[in-house]
């Protein structure tokens, strides 16, 4: 059954999505398509709408963040690198590997590491804060940025719950690790919608549903950048763990 959605609706889910993507660091992609599907929308027409609507809100939830000083700027780079290339591979391989079994590995990959930042920020908070941040290895910032580029095109998401808890947990703020990889998902957004389009066509895409989604989501960027920047680093940390809990359930059990 199609529940008839108004523009103002269909932006107010952008909104809400994009609050909890870029306070959070995830969850635009599965928050919004997953209200659309399920008040009818049917699930291509969904991602793909989705994920045109994520180059703008992206975009300027990544500048939003820079802006608001939620950017590191050397995990930046290899996160983009490989990221664009992961994300063109697993658009390609898309339409040849069994999405069920995908969307279980990673929806187990996810609630390991949400159960692990639960800990961490709970009960070993002030261990963390007296260690300081670790040093970054750039190979394994470019095999995270390539693997969870790969996964969300494969998947229709997957950047944010893999790159940001897994940044958090090598000793990264957690604003820090929100706002780079909000930053970084532009450029890998844009390459996975650019590959889409080749590989399924312009025609599919809702043009209506899409720019009522980037409405919504342009406005909440500085809003959840903003709040990204005040809430305190071990609150932050929890709703990090609390978020990628509830979306690897969702992939485990609903898909």
């Amino acid at each position: 059954m199609i529940i008839p959605l108004s523009f103002f609706d269909v932006a107010i889910i952008g909104f809400l999505a994009q609050i909890i993507d870029g306070a959070l660091g995830m969850g635009y992609g599965v928050v919004s398509s997953s209200l659309l599907i399920s008040l009818g929308i049917l699930p291509v027409i969904a991602s793909a709408s989705v994920h045109t609507a994520e180059l703008f809100t992206t975009f300027f939830s990544g500048i939003s963040h820079f802006k608001f000083g939620n950017v590191k700027k050397e995990i930046i780079q290899p996160l983009i690198c490989f990221g664009v290339l992961g994300g063109i591979i697993g658009a390609i391989g898309l339409i040849k590997l069994p999405l069920k079994p995908t969307k279980l590995v990673v929806g187990l990959i996810l609630l390991s590491m949400g159960m692990l930042i639960l800990y961490h920020f709970l009960f070993k908070f002030n261990k963390f804060c007296s260690e300081g941040l670790k040093k970054y290895s750039i190979n394994k910032l470019r095999a995270l940025g390539f693997f969870a580029a790969f996964i969300d095109a494969v998947g229709g998401g997957g950047w944010g719950p893999i790159c940001t808890p897994t940044l958090v947990m090598t000793g990264t703020e957690p604003n820090k690790a929100v706002g780079s990889v909000d930053l970084a998902e532009f450029f890998v957004t844009l390459a996975i919608t650019c590959s889409f389009i080749l590989l399924m066509g312009i025609g599919k895409f809702n043009w209506q549903l899409i720019f009522a989604l980037l409405i919504g989501g342009v406005i909440g960027a500085p809003i959840a950048a903003f709040i990204c920047k005040r809430l305190p680093k071990r609150l932050l940390g929890i709703l990090v763990g609390i978020l990628v809990i509830i979306l690897s359930y969702r992939m485990t059990i609903f898909r």
